[in-house]
């Protein structure tokens, strides 16, 4: 308890944890519709799209944050389009985008010099990393995230669910699976500084994977799927401080415990 309490007193820990859970809760409340739209690769290949656009920052000597986000947004639509034409599926699509984005990453760094501590911590994640400018601005986007997803719940719910009938009805089905990829694609790139480009998709996957084991109501899973999502990132970040273990990787263990509890209170419920 003390080592905890001397933890939360530590200046870079409280800038991790506002972040942190602001990001977690963004990406499990977007995690589920793209589980159940199958689009949960997505944030896979966008976090290796985020690699590349990191990669590029650092050999220029650009602001990260600044320069990935124009980049990644652009990649979530480009995706977005690709995954609709009858010629390419979603899949196929996902993997031209992550393939050709690491392969540019890796090929800029090699062109850099003395910059494979920062390649490291954005591929592994690294709370140290984070610059109070990049804070103030994760809180911001973070919070603009959830602001929409909230705005917009109805309508990303028909579209969710049956993208044919939203689009009888009226919606812009189209429109909103853009706002889909572009929330999806902020809450990819801030969530890339603490849990790295190779871990951040379990923050999208693995608490709506969690919740779905329980719970059956869409709005349910949602909670449920928010509340293991901040409740696991806080237990990493403490246990990778007490265990002098990788943030990312810690949080991610504690996701997928999280998942094994669920799935067997499910097995125990719906035998």
């Amino acid at each position: 308890m003390d080592s905890i309490l001397k933890l939360l007193e530590m200046t870079f820990i409280q800038r991790a944890l506002i972040v942190g859970v602001l990001v977690s809760l963004s990406a499990a409340l977007l995690g589920v519709p793209l589980v159940l739209k199958r689009y949960s690769m997505i944030g896979d290949g966008l976090s290796h799209v985020g690699f590349c656009a990191l990669s590029v920052a650092a050999v220029m000597n650009l602001a990260p944050l600044y320069f990935s986000i124009p980049v990644v947004v652009i990649a979530a639509f480009l995706l977005l389009r690709l995954s609709g034409k009858e010629k390419i599926k979603g899949d196929a699509a996902t993997a031209l985008i992550t393939t050709s984005a690491l392969a540019v990453g890796v090929i800029v760094t090699s062109f850099g010099s003395g910059i494979t501590t920062d390649i490291n911590s954005y591929m592994f994640g690294s709370i140290l990393t984070m610059s109070r400018s990049d804070v103030r601005l994760s809180i911001v986007l973070s919070i603009a995230v959830l602001v929409l997803f909230v705005l917009f719940y109805n309508r990303l719910l028909a579209v969710t669910f049956d993208e044919t009938f939203a689009r009888a009805t009226g919606i812009k089905a189209q429109l909103y699976n853009m706002l889909l990829a572009l929330l999806t694609a902020l809450t990819i790139v801030l969530g890339m500084r603490m849990m790295g480009t190779l871990l951040i998709s379990g923050l999208i996957v693995f608490p709506a994977l969690t919740a779905m084991r329980v719970f059956k109501r869409f709005r349910s899973v949602m909670i449920c799927s928010a509340c293991v999502s901040v409740v696991c990132f806080v237990v990493g970040i403490i246990a990778s401080y007490v265990f002098s273990t990788p943030a990312g990787a810690s949080v991610v263990a504690a996701n997928l415990a999280a998942f094994l509890l669920f799935w067997a209170v499910g097995a125990v419920k719906y035998r």
